[in-house]
């Protein structure tokens, strides 16, 4: 189960969108619209994400029939929530234990520690089942620098326990470390 399709958009020789995230294309497609008066691009933007694998369910009116199936809801995430796990992996190079070090803080108004904890856990449990996805040329042995592959700079990591026993259990850890601080002794709920 993932949002990512092993050769699906990376399969042609030209992706103009295929860079740029969720949150940013909607800004563009919605920036767009109002500049060029091209309304039917605010209603792409404003489209709910859906894989569409399954049926359109009927409406009773037999109008603005709705989709049975919601990516976000799928995904247990927000697409705000994804960019924002994206950027802490690639760009902050986080792992579970420091991703959820920086989202506790940052959503310590909106979420308790637990719920960061299962976002975080399952971001990284999908990221891990689908990271081979991601390596649109089969992975090679880099032994140098250089190398003729267009993969060469992407030496990550493609094939990850998708348990992360250690890291789950130091995040575990901190969760519980946090709800004594908040309830002022041991936290009774698991």
């Amino acid at each position: 189960r993932g949002y990512m399709t092993k050769y699906d958009c990376s399969s042609a020789d030209l992706n103009p969108i295929g860079a740029i995230s969720k949150g940013d294309l909607k800004k563009m497609l919605n920036w767009a619209s109002d500049r060029y008066q091209w309304n039917v691009l605010s209603e792409i933007a404003g489209a709910p994400p859906t894989a569409e694998l399954r049926p359109i369910a009927e409406s009773n009116s037999g109008q603005d029939a709705e989709h049975s199936q919601l990516d976000e809801e799928e995904m247990g995430m927000t697409y705000a929530e994804l960019g924002m796990f994206g950027t802490l992996r690639k760009l902050s190079r986080c792992g579970p234990v420091s991703m959820f070090r920086k989202l506790s803080v940052t959503w310590a108004t909106s979420l308790s520690s637990r719920q960061v904890a299962e976002k975080v856990k399952r971001f990284f449990f999908y990221y891990s089942v689908n990271r081979h996805k991601m390596c649109t040329i089969t992975p090679a042995y880099h032994a140098e620098g250089y190398s003729p592959d267009d993969n060469r700079f992407d030496l990550r990591q493609f094939l990850y326990n998708v348990r992360w026993p250690r890291q789950f259990s130091v995040i575990d850890q901190l969760v519980e470390q946090a709800e004594e601080k908040v309830l002022g002794g041991p936290s009774e709920t698991k």
